[in-house]
């Protein structure tokens, strides 16, 4: 059988904290499993219809920190290039916000599945799936606003203040680590605060009752091709709101419970479907809170929990 060859379009290693980063984690066991792998960088990355495809890739060397899933070294070595090919399977790991380049990147990773490559997770699948509105489309979802009408909002907010809610929260639709998101009380003055994140977020906004159990942690969930790799629960800085490791949330292994692990496994079996195999889960509560396929993340950090490098996981489960 022919080993297939993993490229990872990434960003540039300036922009990511390399000895925690989950697609640096992946490309370095591939390699420790004499897998053939490679990087692609944005500035390297093209497609054509007809002639000449040869794609300008970076190999790559580093170390392991301790024998865990941190990373003690990456660096880049040397450019080469490669005919891509149908045993050729891209991963799209690309952080967001998901915008105009985003989706420019999605449609040339299409036009390179036309012609026979893999891409792992699919350009159809994260184009058609936004991470926060999905997640909302489940039945037990948090009562959720989403738009730029100011009338709209309005009775929104009358309908969850009746409800008791006493604060709120504010997000983008696009970003990722918790950029953007504000939490507001309901008594605050929200025609400007509104008018003013519309505004930021240069259209619609989401809007979303602040659910006080994020104070005693938010589950990440890890799943690839309907399985569960691995769960922790990230729990915010004292006085904090945001579970974010990023920010300071500390973590630990966490087993989900039954309505978890089923609410999990319905989105995967739908994702599936249209070639979305890597998904990460945030779960407040019994709430599936966003599911993440763009550049699902916390690799290095579950895999520490678990005492596991579960990115052998993924690649078992790619042959």
């Amino acid at each position: 059988m022919t080993t297939k060859r993993h490229i990872l379009l990434i960003d540039p290693l300036e922009k990511l904290v390399i000895k925690k980063d989950s697609s640096l984690l992946l490309a370095l066991s591939m390699k420790e499993r004499g897998i053939p792998v490679c990087l692609v960088f944005e500035a390297d990355f093209f497609c054509a219809n007809k002639g000449p495809k040869n794609l300008t890739v970076t190999d790559f060397e580093g170390e392991f920190l301790d024998g865990g899933p941190y990373l003690k070294e990456f660096k880049l070595t040397k450019k080469y290039e490669i005919e891509v090919g149908a045993n050729d399977v891209f991963h799209m790991r690309l952080d967001p916000p998901f915008d105009s380049r985003y989706l420019r990147i999605l449609w040339m990773l299409k036009m390179w599945k036309s012609q026979g490559a893999h891409v792992i997770n699919s350009p159809e699948g994260i184009a058609a799936y936004n991470e926060k509105l999905f997640a909302y489309e489940q039945a037990d979802s948090l009562q959720t606003y989403i738009g730029s009408s100011y009338s709209a909002f309005q009775n929104y907010v009358s309908d969850i203040r009746k409800k008791g809610v006493e604060f709120l929260i504010f997000k983008p639709l696009d970003l990722y680590q918790g950029m953007g998101v504000e939490k507001l009380s309901i008594n605050d003055d929200l025609e400007k605060r509104f008018h003013d994140k519309v505004k930021e977020c240069h259209g619609p906004i989401i809007a979303q009752p602040f659910d006080a159990s994020v104070t005693s942690g938010e589950v990440r969930s890890l799943y690839f091709m309907g399985k569960e790799l691995g769960s922790i629960l990230k729990v915010p800085p004292a006085g904090a709101f945001l579970a974010n490791i990023a920010q300071g949330a500390s973590y630990d292994v966490v087993e989900l419970n039954d309505i978890q692990r089923k609410a999990c496994e319905k989105v995967c079996h739908e994702l599936m479907d249209v070639g979305v195999p890597w998904v990460a889960f945030d779960i407040l509560g019994n709430n599936v809170s966003e599911v993440n396929i763009t550049c699902p993340g916390l690799l290095v950090e579950v895999s520490k929990a678990k005492k596991k490098n579960l990115a052998f996981d993924i690649i078992d489960l790619l042959n």
